[in-house]
């Protein structure tokens, strides 16, 4: 058993000394910065802070709804857009084609009508797997936030849920402080647009509402030709009537230069533009069904293209989707789970620093030893105010963080003392080196274990592997680093 000499306390030069070394200093820079980050503080009398809880703990609702589409792969003697254009007529539903021989189908067949319907229009059906592809699941969340933003909606997350295939299934929504009924009410929620013309001055005129857009497309290029990017819509019969009739009513077919043409979503101006040349021509013949409005070129043009998407949509999904399940979790059940949180973070921090005293039967050892592990997870904790929240598998890996840095710990300080006591600086510094590398590959076999989790769409198991992940970078980059330096000074005469 290592017994370091007693009769031992700290004294002003082996402060001083300690905050010598850059990796200390570090370390405490980052505690002070983590407790400002966490902010915690009393607020109409309750304690509260920064950090940001996930649905178990906190009062919320979550949907997990399923997509109503496929993709499916084919084989056919037809070119491709030869082959989608029949299997249009055989369907009524938006086909778009993803990857060479592979479609998705914006609406539900079961496998044995699409069979038939590809057979109809030349070609045969080879997969079949209901969802939708990544493209078309990042749109649907980016239309959920865009929607749960605009209605304020606070601690709200969607997640896409998918397979090793690529395909997702399904999409998660959590909504703090909403209760079930008001969760399917906003999720379902449309919004109000509207296309309005200028006449004179800054004044405008009411043309069609989104309830005449029979679909939206995709963001695309006006012609193959063209850098240009915007988004094609259509409208219905009425719809383009009605549209025909305002452009030549306000004077936007003999002057489109003088009468933009301006998208509203919610009473705010989404996209504004003058009608072109060709399309101001044409409406004074006839009316146009199929609209195109630009967004112009390169990545910007393209960010602005997919917006444009979305709000043409007015918050409506390309894609129909099914509630495959929901819960509710009431403020009295998550005050209960953060109090069984705290009490088990308790106890695992008592329980290893008597471990920890129970070995080594020395303060100044465990001490230090137990000091580093907490300020591992007070760091921890600040930096995931900024990019995670807290739900119960987080705060089990703040747990399993605290027990692997222990672990580590008690490595270095068994790996650079030799009977309760520092040796020469050159074989000390040779020692906490050869003890540091033991980690290092510890931690990256740690690492390589939760990319996988990290990187998949599983909700819960994806905040579990981040928090390990993170605090194992911590570990290994500042508080081992700043351990080894401490414990040196503090044993040595």
């Amino acid at each position: 058993m290592v017994r370091p000499e007693a009769g031992w306390k700290m004294n002003s030069s082996k402060l001083k000394a300690c905050l010598s070394h850059w990796q200390v200093i570090l370390m405490l820079i980052l505690i002070v910065g983590s407790v400002i980050a966490i902010g915690p503080r009393f607020e109409d009398g309750k304690f509260t802070t920064n950090l940001q809880y996930g649905l178990e703990l906190q009062e919320g609702t979550w949907l997990q709804m399923e997509f109503k589409a496929e993709i499916v792969g084919f084989e056919t003697d037809l070119s491709s857009d030869e082959f989608v254009t029949n299997l249009e007529k055989q369907l009524d539903a938006d086909i778009y084609l993803i990857e060479e021989r592979k479609l998705e189908i914006r609406s539900y067949y079961p496998r044995e009508t699409l069979e038939t319907a590809f057979t109809s229009a030349g070609g045969r059906l080879t997969s079949y797997e209901q969802g939708v592809s990544k493209q078309t699941a990042d749109d649907v969340k980016r239309i959920l936030e865009s929607k749960l933003n605009a209605l304020g909606t606070k601690d709200a997350r969607v997640n896409p849920l998918s397979s090793f295939s690529g395909v997702t299934h399904y999409i998660r929504v959590e909504l703090a402080g909403v209760s079930l009924a008001q969760a399917k009410e906003i999720v379902g929620k449309q919004g109000k647009f509207e296309i309005r013309i200028h006449t004179t001055g800054n004044e405008t005129e009411h043309i069609v509402y989104g309830d005449r857009i029979t679909s939206v497309g995709v963001p695309s290029h006006a012609d193959p030709g063209n850098p240009t990017w915007g988004v094609t819509f259509t409208l219905d019969e009425e719809g383009a009537s009605m549209f025909q009739k305002g452009a030549i009513a306000t004077g936007a077919t003999t002057n489109p230069e003088a009468h933009f043409l301006d998208m509203v979503l919610d009473e705010n101006v989404v996209y504004s533009a003058p009608l072109s040349s060709e399309l101001a021509a044409s409406l004074e013949r006839e009316p146009i069904r199929q609209l195109y409005a630009s967004t112009g070129p390169g990545n910007e043009g393209l960010e602005a293209a997919k917006n444009l998407e979305i709000h043409l949509r007015a918050g409506a999904l390309p894609v129909d989707v099914a509630v495959a399940g929901s819960g509710y979790v009431p403020a009295e059940l998550s005050d209960y789970f953060k109090l069984v949180c705290a009490i088990a973070f308790i106890v695992a921090a008592l329980a290893v620093g008597a471990v920890i005293y129970y070995r080594y039967r020395e303060p100044r050892i465990v001490l230090p030893m137990v000091g580093t592990n907490l300020s591992e997870i007070l760091i921890l904790l600040g930096i995931s105010t900024f990019i995670q929240q807290l739900d119960l598998a987080g705060i089990a890996a703040l747990i399993a963080v605290m027990g692997t840095g222990i672990d580590q710990l008690v490595i270095i300080t068994d790996e650079v003392l030799h009977e309760g006591k520092v040796p020469s600086p050159s074989l000390y510094k040779k020692r906490l080196t050869r003890a540091l590398g033991i980690i290092l590959v510890s931690a990256a076999t740690v690492i390589i274990a939760m990319v996988p989790l990290a990187l998949m769409d599983l909700s819960s198991l994806r905040g579990f592997a981040i928090i390990t992940i993170l605090g194992v970078i911590i570990g290994v980059g500042i508080t081992r680093p700043a351990y080894g330096e401490v414990i040196k000074e503090i044993l040595s005469k």
